[in-house]
């Protein structure tokens, strides 16, 4: 059978749950902002992105009584997508239990979830997809066994119940629809992962498998007394009839929906010793960890070896409807391209898959502790809202390229995801495994201050990302000789440059001056004309230093620069020269760093002192924000893939003074805070940095936390000299 389709498509989808959390509701179209945004839809509109995953949720329309509805926001944006030819697959409840006034255990949620669903047909007849319950088993599981979410079950029978009254659901939604638009599609979505274990846990992995596919198969009407499941069911307390309910009267998908995650796939291990403790559950006599961590999954794992599962058994059309990934852009761009792949490589062997959804085009927040912490953890999508403007990251450019050719390409893509190299695994693999490679020769990225800690910070943090790259000390390049910046470009051949060499340190300010603006100005301008001539990507570094520190707030970037020192003048000059020359370079400023791999920063020094027993003095004068060096790197790096520009402050959240720097640093290491002193006069007052662009990098508290946790440089070792 051959797709119906001419080419795949790639739909896109919001993330919009809305979750009931003991007496508490979280709403994700709230959260990330797209409630009050009714112009990101003609942002999506301009990928050319033409059928989009979209909220007409139960809880958001008639939140208080079953007959009473507020229409006015979903008239407006459904308008909206009308308006620019986007077509909606309508979302009526995702990951949610229904508004107050029932609950997935209330044997009147499907006749009033069918009430609902004829309302918005009636209101909206020109829709003809739709999604009447999201991941209806990954839902029943949450809520009715773990006990994350509303009505916090957490046994089988709690769970069957809650999956049979959303599938039911499903099913009289969909009648109800179609009695108003006859030829409307059931998109039903689930996450089809699989779980994989050693040979002692395989009766949980057998369990567990013939579990997942409990959605469809009752949809399909598959679940008769001969099923595997069938006792269950009736042992949850749903009879007979109620079962035949399915039989009788299927509720086949048009397209089946499989939202696939790198943490779909699953491995159980009963070796607890042998994996972080984050993963060891008390009472559970095994570990249930990413199957992707594991050396014995290895080859078993991915979106097509599970889309595969699903055509085989069900053979009906298929799409991808969630496809996203949190972390690093580049693996955030690996992975929306793995799926790309997959579905093409399902297509050429016959299998009728009609789509791949870029999925929470504008990120989610807290997904890492599935809504149940309200830490703010937010992972970006197409476009990172942190600012005063929607932004498109670089899935944005990927996205538009697939929608409008069916393909994109991008440096990062040289090299596989985490989920395909040979460090990604936990425990120790008894054989060699050599990570995939995608071609022989990958693009590369030049890093300069090749000595210095930022340069090595980037390289070491490139590194981890499979980023390919050179780290270049001034032997390689003199960034401030036009002859040698041409002839490092020529050799290297860099798809983007970062610029983290600098002249740092500048013990008396008259005699050192020529050399400082050589060095911090006119180097980072050379690079930057070269970059601009090349039509490459191009990040150098400002500091914190720009600024007198008299504002009396936290400097953001559109404030005016005010040097009070010859390094905080060269760094301006350099800031001015670089966007002169190329407007389309990134200037990230950044203050007081801090990170695990060097001597010199003023967090490890405090605590060297005081592990050795010494006193130390800090000024209570000076306000500052800190910043950890791979939270530093990393978003750089992200940026640069991004292809942002103009000044961008990067800090970590939070202003303290260099002595409560101290003190804070001093109590999570657990030193004794008793031996730090005050110094007062001679600060140089606030010159902490926020940012109007967005806030990426993660809290101070988090960052010290991990300095002290993470360390790699014993806070008792002697200092090496080294330079930038």
């Amino acid at each position: 059978m051959q797709p119906t389709t001419k080419q795949l498509e790639l739909w896109g989808g919001i993330e919009c749950t809305v979750v009931r959390i003991q007496d508490s509701y979280r709403n994700q179209i709230a959260e990330t902002g797209h409630v009050d945004r009714i112009d990101d839809l003609d942002a999506i509109a301009a990928l050319g992105i033409r059928t989009l995953r979209y909220p007409v949720l139960w809880e958001t329309v008639a939140p208080d009584h079953p007959d009473t509805s507020d229409w006015h926001w979903h008239d407006v944006r459904l308008g909206r997508l009308r308006e620019l030819g986007v077509t909606p697959i309508a979302g009526l409840v995702h990951h949610g239990s229904g508004p107050r006034y029932t609950s997935l255990l209330d044997p009147a949620f499907p006749d009033l979830l069918a009430r609902y669903a004829q309302r918005v047909a009636q209101r909206y007849p020109w829709i003809k997809r739709f999604t009447p319950v999201n991941e209806p088993l990954t839902t029943a599981r949450f809520s009715g066994l773990y006990g994350h979410w509303y009505p916090h079950g957490r046994d089988t029978h709690t769970m069957l119940r809650a999956l049979y009254t959303e599938c039911r659901a499903v099913a009289l939604s969909m009648r109800a629809i179609r009695r108003i638009i006859p030829d409307a599609q059931l998109v039903q979505t689930e996450d089809m992962g699989k779980v994989f274990s050693l040979p002692d846990l395989k009766y949980q992995a057998d369990y567990e498998n013939e579990r997942r596919w409990l959605c469809f198969d009752l949809l399909c009407g598959r679940i008769d007394a001969s099923h595997s499941w069938y006792r269950t069911f009736i042992d949850a307390g749903i009879d007979a009839r109620q079962m035949d309910f399915f039989v009788e009267r299927p509720c086949v998908p048009d397209i089946i929906g499989i939202n696939h995650y790198v943490t779909s796939e699953r491995f159980l291990d009963h070796r607890k010793r042998d994996y972080p403790a984050a993963f060891q559950c008390e009472g559970v006599p095994y570990v249930d960890i990413h199957a992707t961590r594991v050396h014995y999954a290895d080859g078993l794992t991915g979106p097509a070896q599970r889309l595969r599962e699903v055509w085989e058994r069900y053979r009906l059309p298929i799409a991808v409807t969630e496809a996203h990934l949190g972390g690093a852009r580049d693996d955030q761009l690996r992975w929306l391209h793995d799926m790309w792949q997959a579905a093409h490589t399902l297509r050429g062997e016959g299998a009728d898959i009609r789509a791949v959804t870029a999925w929470s085009i504008f990120g989610c927040l807290d997904w890492n502790s599935l809504l149940m912490q309200d830490n703010g953890f937010y992972e970006s999508g197409l476009f990172d809202v942190r600012g005063g403007s929607v932004r498109p990251t670089a899935l944005a450019g990927a996205a538009a390229s697939l929608a409008k050719t069916g393909s994109f390409d991008h440096p990062v893509l040289d090299a596989p995801g985490w989920w395909h190299r040979p460090d990604r695994f936990f425990a120790h693999s008894p054989q060699r495994i050599i990570a995939p490679e995608i071609i022989k020769s990958a693009r590369k990225i030049a890093i300069t201050g090749g000595r210095g800690t930022l340069g090595r910070a980037l390289s070491r943090i490139c590194t981890r990302r499979a980023l390919a790259h050179e780290l270049l000390t001034r032997d390689d390049m003199d960034i401030a000789d036009e002859a040698s910046v041409e002839a490092a470009l020529k050799l290297h051949r860099p798809w983007a440059v970062i610029n983290a060499a600098g002249y740092v340190r500048v013990p008396d300010a008259a005699r050192e001056s020529e050399r400082c603006f050589r060095e911090n100005a006119a180097g980072a301008e050379m690079l930057a004309r070269a970059c601009a001539r090349l039509g490459i990507p191009y990040v150098t570094f400002s500091s914190d230093l720009v600024f007198d520190g008299n504002l009396g707030r936290a400097y953001v970037e559109s404030d005016q620069v005010s040097p009070m020192c010859v390094y905080g003048s060269s760094k301006a000059e350099a800031e001015r020269r670089v966007l002169q020359a190329f407007p389309d370079a990134l200037v990230v400023r950044t203050s007081a760093f801090f990170g695990p791999w060097d001597r010199y920063n003023f967090v490890h020094g405090v605590l060297r002192e005081l592990s050795a027993g010494r006193r130390v003095a800090a000024s209570d004068d000076s306000q500052v924000s800190p910043t950890y060096v791979p939270d530093l790197a990393h978003a750089t790096i992200d940026l640069l893939i991004d292809r942002v520009n103009g000044i961008w402050h990067l800090a970590n959240q939070g202003t303290v003074s260099w002595f409560e720097l101290a003190e804070r640093a001093a109590r999570q290491a657990g030193l004794d805070t008793s031996m730090l002193s005050k110094t007062h006069g001679g600060g140089r007052g606030m010159t902490a940095l926020s940012s109007e662009r967005g806030l990426i990098l993660p809290s101070f508290a988090s960052a010290l936390e991990r300095y002290v946790r993470e360390n790699l440089v014993a806070w008792d070792d002697k200092p090496e000299r080294e330079a930038a």
